[in-house]
């Protein structure tokens, strides 16, 4: 079957990679390479944030945490398993999404820091993102995938020569697929030295102002803003300065690291993922993929397989 992915971001380069090992022919085109999408400015810490069906997006989740596991081994994938922590304010239970990690425990009240009145402690994957895409995108174009590059304005145009299109434009859904439940939430971060810091930390008591701390190889990413309707792609620096004032007080081991630089991207919130196929008359199948919120990686190879197992019933039923 000839399939056409639009969109290069890493929900976009998983379909891609997934439907071509299943044997389908396919292309791709967007209008950013994976470096200038919003997967690129992503903290990449596997956790399933600001997305939803609960039942769906954590049968996604726990694929794609297997998934990426499994490449923790793999030179020059970018991705490293690290286990860390999530801090509450207020006493808590499990998350509606415990079933997607393997292992997950209380933090002890002594382990705790002033403050909070409760914490959990789990193993994640941690994605470089600038490693992984670049992995992702040079493994489809060694499948033979054809790559271009340039804006889909209809999808009929996307549909011309294949037998099925998938939508993976995030944020760009709004224009081409007129979906106005997108909603992007602005978020922030700063860039600094790698300090020796292994684990991660991460508080939600402010939803709009985050707190994360999220060690990579050689930098450490600090976070970060949820600012709803919000499209501003400029760095604040008023704003920057308040995530190090955050982060360094919940990781002290922080302060001070030399700061290499600040990234902001608009996250594809909606009310739930939609991932879909529909029957178009002159474009054929279209499977929408996409409103992963802040969740598109940590659900990105669940739902590629789950765009093939819809792409094969098409094909198998020769629509």
């Amino acid at each position: 079957m000839k399939v056409r992915v639009v969109g290069a971001g890493i929900v976009g380069l998983a379909c891609a990679l997934r439907l071509r090992e299943a044997g389908h022919e396919v292309s791709l085109v967007a209008a950013d390479r994976p470096e200038n999408t919003t997967s690129a400015v992503a903290a990449a810490l596997w956790y399933p944030y600001r997305a939803l069906p609960e039942q769906a997006v954590t049968r996604w989740a726990a694929r794609t945490y297997d998934v990426l596991t499994g490449m923790v081994d793999r030179p020059g994938t970018g991705v490293k398993l690290r286990t860390g922590r999530e801090l509450f304010r207020l006493p808590t239970g499990d998350p509606w999404w415990a079933g997607a990690v393997p292992a997950l425990k209380r933090v002890p009240p002594a382990g705790l820091p002033p403050g909070h009145a409760d914490g959990l402690e789990f193993p994640a994957p941690v994605v470089d993102m600038r490693v992984h895409l670049a992995w992702l995108f040079d493994r489809v174009h060694a499948l033979g995938v054809d790559i271009t590059w340039g804006r889909v304005q209809h999808l009929a145009d996307a549909a011309a020569d294949v037998d099925a299109v998938v939508n993976c434009t995030g944020l760009g859904a709004r224009e081409l697929v007129h979906d106005l439940t997108l909603t992007p939430v602005r978020g922030q971060v700063v860039i600094v030295e790698q300090t020796g810091l292994d684990g991660w930390t991460l508080d939600q008591s402010d939803p709009r102002q985050l707190t994360y701390v999220v060690p990579r190889t050689d930098t450490i990413v600090l976070g970060g803003t949820a600012e709803e309707s919000d499209e501003d792609r400029a760095v604040r620096p008023a704003t920057a300065s308040a995530i190090l004032r955050r982060c360094s007080a919940l990781v002290p081991q922080v302060a001070g690291a030399r700061i290499l630089g600040h990234r902001v991207g608009l996250r594809p919130a909606r009310p739930t993922v939609r991932l879909e196929a529909e029957e178009h008359a002159g474009r054929g199948v279209v499977v929408h993929c996409y409103g992963h919120g802040g969740a598109g990686v940590t659900l990105s190879y669940g739902c590629a397989d789950d765009v093939v197992r819809l792409v094969s019933e098409r094909a198998s039923s020769g629509r």
